[in-house]
């Protein structure tokens, strides 16, 4: 099958990924466009999708979940026939969103790859909420994605002004967006940012409305929707994977299922980058090691007390450290018991050799 580069460049492939390419690798570079399990759904030209699994070799070597492709992947995949491939390798990313996996277990999940702007939706009505854009943003700023925030439903909302601001101040030149999908209010300024070959992704709540929203933007019903329910002011969950769609401009956008919890994987580098005002103030406070508790000369105290810090915005920080502190703290005790657990399997293997070497056996 030869190699369309036209149309894989329509589909975002850049030198990023043309310089990975090796002349003698088996297969052809195609692009992830929605997963289930362990099988890939690859689209390498017009029309042309292959239903993909990894190569064994691929299996044995990935180490993680986030090794094997997802949403918006580049891979190398070897067709076996008009409608079947095997996936070979995984391009190495230009971004990657990825959170924890909902629960107690310490899993990574990856949310989408290789995406320019990230689309946090959240809609004006009582899902709105501050705290839940914070997390968020952590998440994507980490990435290296572009963060947008769309605020859904203005139609509804009398006064949407106060909301966009309060949006506004949570990071640097933050971007926030009144948008009415029933209306069009604020559709021609999120197309701004969904040019061809571009990619996107719509994270957000279930019945904030993305569904509806992509619709809107690509002029036609390529994603399913569910109406508002009138007892919560909620939409009826409709998505249930994550897809990439393409508009009929060329913009690439995935859609994502709601997401009721979001416990972010980071190494500290988001809530930096989100909470720069209060890490400023941190470092300014008398004591290196203040709790911004009780101790005297505590900026963070301080700004609390003038009232250009809020009390919830702290605490959502706090809470954000000592969920990444606890993740650190499980992952040093996994890495910890896999590596007794390796020298344990090698020193078996020592002493059984020796035993082996007595007893006078061949090797």
């Amino acid at each position: 099958m030869p190699i369309d580069f036209e149309f894989l460049t329509d589909l975002g492939w850049d030198p990023h990924f043309s310089i990975q390419l090796a002349s003698d690798e088996p297969g052809q570079p195609g692009r992830v466009i929605s997963t289930a399990k362990r099988l890939f759904q690859v689209l390498v030209g017009p029309d042309q999708v292959l239903r993909a699994e990894v190569s064994g070799r691929f299996a044995h070597v990935a180490a993680s979940a986030s090794d094997f492709p997802s949403v918006g992947d580049w891979v190398m995949v070897e067709a076996l026939d008009t409608s079947r491939g095997i996936i070979h390798r995984l391009l190495d990313r230009k971004t990657l969103l990825v959170r924890k996996v909902a629960g107690a277990e310490l899993k990574e999940q990856v949310l989408a790859a290789n995406v320019d702007t990230a689309f946090i939706v959240s809609s004006l009505n009582q899902d709105f909420n501050l705290r839940r854009i914070e997390r968020y943003l952590t998440l994507i700023l980490l990435s290296g994605a572009r963060p947008v925030v769309l605020l859904t439903k203005a139609d509804l909302c009398a006064d949407p002004e106060p909301m966009v601001a309060e949006v506004q101040t949570l990071a640097q030149e933050l971007v926030a967006l009144p948008v009415s999908s029933r209306t069009g209010q604020g559709l021609d300024a999120v197309r701004a940012y969904l040019n061809p070959g571009s990619t996107s992704v719509l994270l957000g709540s279930s019945g904030v409305g993305k569904s509806t929203l992509i619709n809107a933007l690509f002029g036609a019903e390529v994603a399913k929707t569910g109406e508002i329910r009138d007892d919560d002011d909620k939409g009826r969950h409709t998505t249930t994977a994550r897809h990439l769609l393409r508009s009929p401009t060329g913009a690439l956008m995935i859609d994502t299922p709601g997401m009721r919890e979001l416990q972010v994987w980071d190494d500290g580098q988001g809530i930096e980058a989100v909470f720069q005002d209060i890490e400023s103030l941190a470092l300014q406070c008398k004591f290196t090691d203040c709790l911004h508790n009780s101790e005297p000369g505590c900026r963070v105290r301080e700004a609390l007390a003038s009232g250009t810090l809020t009390p919830d915005r702290l605490e959502n920080y706090r809470k954000l450290q000592r969920e990444t502190e606890a993740q650190r703290r499980k992952t040093d005790k996994v890495a910890a018991a896999a590596e007794k657990k390796k020298w344990k399997k090698i020193s078996v293997e020592i002493h059984d050799h020796i035993k082996r070497k007595k007893r006078g056996e061949n090797f």
